[in-house]
């Protein structure tokens, strides 16, 4: 059997795209979508994302982890779907699509996509570092020594530990450039790996920054492996909302694959 995919990425964080409305592609065959995302014998990617229709909405997102298995939102992703439902004309310049964590507003502005992220309410102040849920969970612990951070063989130690073990955090590590800039560097559950971008990991550092007040700004500028990407919120008595994620996303090649 022949697929046709697209492969999409937003600051490095790259993805496997199938357009996916007639329901072809079998979503329980977790080896073939972990085969599709291998970077050594297949197309290579940090997740696979379906594009599906919706009754009410635009399109409907469905992604999965490199490891073949269904998983929680993805923001880059999100914005990377964007654009290439614009690519297919289903959409024009916004979107509204459903994905796991609920309804998500997107649009596309001078070559950028901004994609609206779900309210937080709850967050966790821990002694060196602080839990949230940006549509994925997220630990966030700021470091001095981020250049040379050996991420992936930390990251998997806070991924794999308590009090993460039984359902996994990704795991952010943040250095302070200015008030409203900050260095990012991401272990990604389900990649298992570091990964160049990611964009509930830098919405999660967003607010997480303001939260310990080391920030005043609502508009933040996130610097990744893979290029900058920014965040912008309000926040009211309730916690965080009108959360917005915003940064380039491009086609990288289409191709067809046995």
């Amino acid at each position: 059997m022949q697929l046709t995919f697209f492969k999409y990425q937003g600051t490095g964080n790259d993805f496997v795209m199938i357009d996916n409305r007639q329901l072809v592609f079998d979503k329980k065959d977790t080896k073939r979508i972990a085969f599709l995302c291998d970077r050594h014998f297949g197309i290579g990617a940090d997740g696979l994302i379906l594009l599906e229709n919706h009754d009410n909405y635009d399109f409907k997102m469905v992604y999965f982890n490199a490891d073949g298995n269904e998983s929680s939102m993805c923001g880059n992703g999100g914005r990377c779907i964007t654009a290439f439902a614009q690519h297919l004309g289903i959409i024009s310049n916004e979107a509204t699509f459903e994905a796991t964590d609920g309804l998500h507003h997107a649009k596309i502005e001078n070559g950028l996509v901004s994609i609206q992220m779900k309210d937080v309410d709850i967050i966790e102040g821990h002694e060196n570092h602080v839990f949230l849920d940006t549509g994925s969970p997220h630990h966030v612990e700021m470091t001095k020594m981020l250049e040379d951070l050996d991420v992936k063989a930390k990251g998997s130690s806070i991924r794999y530990g308590e009090p993460y073990k039984e359902i996994g955090s990704n795991v952010n590590f943040v250095y302070k450039n200015s008030a409203n800039n900050f260095s990012v560097r991401t272990y990604e559950r389900g990649v298992e790996d570091e990964t160049l971008s990611c964009g509930t990991g830098v919405t999660a550092v967003a607010i997480a920054m303001h939260y310990l007040e080391e920030t005043e700004k609502n508009s933040i500028t996130l610097k990744t492996q893979g290029g900058n990407l920014q965040v912008s919120f309000e926040k009211d008595v309730t916690g965080y909302k009108n959360i917005w994620l915003m940064g380039p996303a491009n086609l990288v090649f289409k191709g067809i694959i046995e």
